[in-house]
């Protein structure tokens, strides 16, 4: 969604990195560009003055004067800004003394409301709590229908006396359904009210009758944040009307300007608790300010990388792959298991946005097909236990079988046997203690691998560094392991702090 932000930013940034020192001229010219983009990406024009006035007035002070590296410190202080405009500190859910909470959800019509009641309910089961989700939206079609539906997939209880379509009284499916929440021990109560098409005064009053029929521990506000500002203005009204203690953003993974996500806490005052980026029940998570200001600056979000990682990866299993890379016995059977591992996190576009630097590799992960994964699995699942422990003996009457076993083509069994045979050199060095060449990951199209990506050794050796500055080789070769063209500087690529 930042993706345009973000390449403006740090463009805008580049131009930074060759001055020693920053006259006025410079800060101004710099914040000139931080204008345009912010509200290029529909932020509110109040944030954004606000925004660029706190950053002028502390590029201009003395901890940029005194700085050694003022263009890095400039990026510090928009990094620092960008954070409190997104709500600053984390806020986590608030949960009841006595059982149970009741989380009330409130939102337009099509923002996805009633998905996400789901996804909250599965993240909330997953932190050991017991949560039944309620049918309060008796207005939109099927809408009762689709959160039984949503319930049985998370595998969640609904609570739903009222057929919905028209029929029944909301305010009265929710009070009951504290009674009945207390009755069967449930933890936590999530009530999905109906969503509204605009500022609608008779579902407004609804909502507040909702409200005082279940005195909600928390009032949330789902945004779908492809809409722009008028999501903003929306939430205002439903702070006013109905009262809101937190914002959910949803659709983050869209590719619209994301200025909804950028100006709603600042506007309203109230903080973001969870942002949700998928279709998938478990593309949902809380939502951290800093983490999403390093995002926007191509700086990445290692945090949440490593807390994906840890909550599918299995601590015994991980320990004894290591072990297999210290005895450089790594086969394709392991690989098999480290890419079903893989799909447990999820989405592998997601996870490779993630690391530091990814806005320079954008157009290759948007190039990147997932089903690439599947393919490569079918093709491995198409060997016998001997050829995947011992790849040299596949010969051509073995590959041919393979191929047509896996539905692949043998150059696509060839190109994956080639892949393997360089990351297992390249786990080897690692395991070593030495630095990698990357030559590759297999099973992924543009991004050094994939099918059919395979080159010779010939072709490889010609395209090697020719400088005589270890440093100056050491950049170009890594620059080639991106994807980039060597000539590339690195003021001319890089993330926003300059590094390569």
């Amino acid at each position: 969604m930042f993706g345009n932000l973000s390449d403006r930013l740090i463009e805008t940034f580049k131009n930074l990195r060759s001055k020693g020192k920053l006259s006025p001229a410079d800060i101004d010219a710099t914040l000139r560009e931080i204008r345009r983009a912010l509200l290029e990406a529909d932020v509110a024009l109040d944030v954004v003055k606000n925004f660029t006035s706190s950053v002028r007035e502390r590029a201009l002070g003395d901890e940029v004067s005194k700085a050694l590296n003022p263009a890095q410190q400039v990026v510090q202080i928009v990094n620092e800004e960008l954070v409190k405009i997104l709500g600053g500190q984390q806020r986590k859910l608030s949960f009841a003394k006595t059982a149970p909470t009741v989380i009330m959800l409130a939102g337009l019509q099509g923002s996805g409301k009633t998905t996400l009641a789901g996804k909250l309910a599965k993240w909330l089961k997953d932190q050991g709590q017991t949560p039944i989700l309620v049918a309060a939206d008796l207005q939109r079609p099927n809408a009762v229908n689709q959160l039984q539906v949503v319930g049985e997939r998370i595998d969640v209880p609904v609570f739903a006396p009222e057929p919905g379509n028209g029929v029944g009284n909301p305010v009265n499916v929710a009070k009951d359904s504290i009674k009945h929440a207390k009755q069967k021990m449930f933890s936590v109560v999530i009530v999905d009210t109906a969503g509204r098409l605009g500022i609608d005064e008779e579902l407004m009053t609804q909502a507040k009758d909702i409200r005082k029929a279940v005195d909600p521990d928390e009032v949330l506000f789902v945004i779908d944040s492809m809409i722009g500002q008028d999501a903003v203005n929306v939430a205002k009204a439903f702070d006013d009307g109905v009262g809101i203690t937190g914002v959910v953003l949803t659709k983050l993974d869209g590719d619209a300007r994301g200025g909804a996500a950028l100006s709603v806490a600042s506007v309203t005052g109230k903080p973001i608790l969870f942002a949700s980026n998928g279709e998938a029940m478990d593309a949902f998570e809380p939502f951290y300010p800093d983490r999403m200001a390093s995002r926007i600056l191509d700086m990445g979000d290692v945090l949440t990388l490593i807390e994906q990682t840890q909550k599918n990866f299995d601590e015994t299993e991980a320990r004894a792959m290591a072990e297999k890379l210290a005895k450089e016995t790594f086969t394709l059977e392991d690989f098999l298991d480290q890419m079903q591992q893989l799909k447990k996190m999820g989405s592998l576009k997601s996870m490779l946005a993630m690391m530091p630097g990814a806005g320079q590799m954008r157009q290759q992960l948007e190039n990147f097909d997932e089903k690439e994964i599947d393919r490569t699995e079918a093709i491995i699942r198409s060997m016998t236990p001997a050829e995947r422990r011992q790849p040299k003996i596949l010969n051509g009457s073995r590959r041919s079988r393979i191929a047509k076993g896996s539905g692949m083509t043998v150059t696509d069994v060839n190109s994956l046997v080639n892949r393997f045979e360089q990351a297992a050199k390249m786990m080897k060095t690692v395991a070593k203690g030495g630095v990698p060449q990357m030559p590759g990951i297999p099973g992924m199209p543009g991004m050094g691998g994939g099918f059919g990506g395979g080159k010779s050794k010939a072709k490889d050796k010609k395209k090697g560094s020719k400088s005589g500055n270890p440093a100056k080789r050491a950049a170009e070769e890594a620059a080639r392991a991106l994807g980039q063209n060597p000539g590339e500087s690195a003021s001319g690529s890089g993330s926003a702090f300059g590094l390569g």
